[in-house]
């Protein structure tokens, strides 16, 4: 398990990398966006990431890396968005939105390292593809519960999804990235 909380840091340290850049080109624009307008950016990252599985040809040049990066930044503003609410405009400065950032991976990488434990590091022997496809299942978990107005009867709630998708998506990394 040592080895995977260090490669799970080294996946994370990209991604952080990659939103605080963005943070410092656009601010936190993000912070307008509604809980199923992130839910939907994620969708299309994750459904871009199955079509370049299936799909022979790429017209732009982008693999699959840069979209898991992505949907582990957006389920990331998600958490934050959960957690503070959406906003009329931006009210995060570069270092609030990267504190946060820090936080909800601290948890999300706690959760791991307890479903980890628990179940043997079962994700090592799995597929990116079948990562995708549990990334995909979440979010349509998430929009059913969203199209509920966020009423479930037994469900866990779309934090935890979102924490699963991030999860995912690092273990995807970590396989993508593989000698």
């Amino acid at each position: 398990m040592q080895q995977t909380s260090q490669q799970y840091d080294a996946v994370i340290k990209e991604c952080r990398k990659l939103f605080e850049n963005k943070t410092k080109d656009y601010g936190t624009a993000w912070r307008i966006l509604r809980l199923p307008s992130l839910t939907d950016q994620i969708f299309i990252k994750a459904q871009r990431i199955r079509g370049l599985q299936e799909n022979e040809v790429r017209k732009v040049d982008e693999g699959e890396q840069s979209e898991f990066m992505g949907i582990i930044n957006y389920a990331v503003m998600a958490l934050v968005q959960l957690e503070r609410g959406v906003v009329e405009k931006p009210d995060l400065n570069e270092s609030e939105a990267i504190a946060l950032y820090d936080e909800k991976i601290a948890s999300t990488k706690a959760l791991m390292e307890n479903k980890n434990h628990d179940y043997g590091e079962a994700w090592r022997a799995m597929r990116v593809s079948s990562l995708t496809d549990l990334i995909l299942q979440k979010l349509l978990r998430v929009k059913e519960i969203e199209n509920n107005k966020g009423k479930t009867l037994v469900s866990e709630g779309v934090d935890a999804n979102y924490q699963d998708m991030i999860n995912y998506a690092v273990f995807a990394l970590i396989h993508l990235n593989r000698p």
